[in-house]
């Protein structure tokens, strides 16, 4: 069984506030819950930058893969107009 640690950086550059990165931070939160992951936000205060951590079971690594590959094709297609990074630890 593989535990998949995984942080994913956002650059908000058009957002304003930290209640416009809330907005933001929250619907990708929905999106990504309907992956059967745990989700947090662990965003410091600074508006333009969003950190969310989620954690998912795997039963081996390619399976991992593909579940990462699978959550950033969804990022990619309903969140474009955000840079975002995937960074991950396989357990």
């Amino acid at each position: 069984m593989i535990i998949c640690n995984c942080i994913l950086h956002l650059e908000l550059p058009h957002v304003q506030s930290l209640k416009g990165r809330r907005s933001v931070t929250n619907s990708m939160k929905e999106k990504l819950k309907a992956f059967n992951l745990s989700v947090l936000d662990v965003s410091g205060e600074y508006a333009k930058e969003a950190d969310i951590a989620f954690v998912f079971l795997s039963q081996n690594s390619l399976g991992a893969a593909q579940y990462r590959e699978k959550i950033e094709k969804m990022l990619e297609r309903n969140f474009s107009e955000y840079h975002f990074d995937l960074e991950y630890e396989e357990i």
